[in-house]
């Protein structure tokens, strides 16, 4: 099954381009229903619902070195229910159809990317497939053209340049030091140790560190999130840029690093450091949007600071807390949507009321907001906890209790955001605001009931996890 994860998005993305004109609308529906049976097809098997081993020939025959394991599914599962969420929310977000049809196109083939991501074995492989997603992301973030969306993709392409550079020179110090850039190579390499290794895995790291948004490199994110248009800015903030920075980092921790003290201590400072930054940042946004971008420096500062933990329950840890964020962020950017349609401004300053005026909207806002700041019994708690867990297990006591201290924070800035968007006194020029359409309460409700269910049923769902893969 492993092939037709890249070969399904790339025959629709070629399908949705040749057809007439005319249908070009339905590319939307296209890329939605690739979406839809990416996620169907990889949670089966782990549910015992489905067995796909039928189709290994074809992997072998095509001879592309690929594989699925229990990370793979879960970004595979986190593309596809982001990518569903950013497509329904792209008809009430995008009015012009070539928004739309672009929109389309470019989930498509950013798609392609994150399903590369995936499943490849060498750092080559990977840097491509991070390639691919980061130029489908510099189109989504102009689609609309303008001024803000301009310098917003612009800051991204310098940003991921300088990354690019930094890559490349990793993967060319690993074939020479090496023989290759296969993980099995570098773990040797490392594992020598070699201090030309470790200076080849430190340029890759930081290439990983610039295209997650982590500090000190975090400056273009909330730009590009803020230029975005509102699906965009679902889809960047649900799966992009935690796939072409983050989810990587917890690939080569799993495969590469394991408990080699050099790497966790740079996973240590970088995310503490970026979580206590990205957290305090967030807490002075008036606008939602911004606010919410620099919510997700902090977050991944946390799915970082989890990799420097114990090496087994660290890697666990950051999983589950990648997939609970790419959930709940992707449904607060939907809101975020939802409430600019209403009221056509996100400056949380002028809001209040909202609560009686969207009650939909102000539930599932606040699910993902107590979710993110670790409040049981939401999906966000356990794996904040397993973050602390692996902290202690580890001796990071004091990492543990700043992971523990910034959720404080975090709590804040989320009932900041609730008490100026949704409670008090509605302004009078929102009374006539209304609840969102069907297209942007959907995603929000099931993105809601996911992150509900994820917690009440957390010990199935992390045992399902742990024995994940094909």
């Amino acid at each position: 099954m492993s092939h037709l994860l890249l070969l399904v998005p790339l025959a629709a993305l070629v399908l949705a381009n040749v057809v007439p004109r005319s249908w070009r609308p339905s590319a939307t529906w296209v890329a939605f229903f690739v979406c839809a049976l990416q996620t169907v097809v990889v949670v089966l098997p782990p549910l015992g619902l489905a067995d796909w081993s039928f189709l290994q020939p074809l992997d072998k025959a095509i001879g592309f070195d690929i594989a699925l394991d229990g990370l793979s599914l879960l970004l595979l599962v986190s593309a596809g229910l982001a990518g569903m969420a950013a497509l329904m929310a792209s008809n009430p977000g995008l009015k012009a159809p070539r928004e739309r049809f672009l929109f389309a196109n470019l989930v498509l083939v950013a798609l392609i990317g994150i399903n590369g991501m995936a499943m490849v074995k060498d750092l080559f492989s990977l840097y491509v497939f991070i390639e691919v997603t980061a130029v489908a992301t510099f189109i989504l973030v102009t689609i609309r053209h303008g001024t803000a969306a301009f310098e917003g993709a612009w800051k991204y392409v310098i940003m991921s340049a300088v990354a690019t550079v930094l890559m490349l020179s990793g993967v060319a110090f690993f074939i020479l030091i090496a023989g290759g850039a296969s993980l099995e190579a570098v773990k040797t390499a490392l594992a020598a140790p070699d201090p030309f290794a470790w200076a080849a895995a430190a340029l890759f790291l930081c290439g990983l560190f610039v295209k997650g948004g982590l500090v000190p490199f975090h400056g273009w994110l909330a730009d590009a999130y803020m230029a975005a248009p509102a699906p965009a800015s679902i889809f960047m903030a649900g799966i992009v840029t935690k796939a072409s920075g983050v989810f990587a980092l917890i690939r080569l921790s799993s495969a590469v690093f394991g408990d080699a003290l050099p790497a966790r201590w740079i996973f240590l400072v970088v995310g503490a450091v970026t979580l206590v930054i990205g957290a305090f940042l967030s807490l002075g946004q008036s606008d939602m949007k911004r606010m919410l971008a620099y919510s997700s420096v902090s977050q991944i500062g946390y799915i970082v600071l989890a990799l420097g933990g114990s090496p087994q329950l660290g890697v666990v840890a950051a999983a589950l807390h990648f997939f609970n964020h790419a959930v709940s962020k992707a449904q607060l950017f939907a809101n975020a949507e939802a409430i600019e349609v209403s009221l056509g401004t996100l400056s949380m300053d002028s809001m209040g009321g909202l609560g009686s005026r969207m009650p939909v909207t102000a539930g599932t806002s606040a699910v993902a907001s107590l979710s993110i700041a670790g409040l049981p019994p939401l999906a966000g708690f356990w794996s904040k906890l397993l973050i602390v867990i692996s902290l202690w297990q580890a001796g990071q006591y004091g990492f543990a209790v700043i992971a523990i201290l910034t959720s404080l924070v975090t709590l804040a800035y989320f009932l900041s955001l609730q008490r100026r968007v949704f409670f008090g006194k509605t302004a009078p020029q929102w009374e006539g605001a209304r609840e969102a359409r069907g297209a942007l309460l959907a995603p929000a409700l099931g993105l809601a009931v996911i992150t509900v269910a994820l917690g009440l049923g957390f010990p199935f769902f992390l045992s399902m996890i742990l024995g994940g893969g094909q």
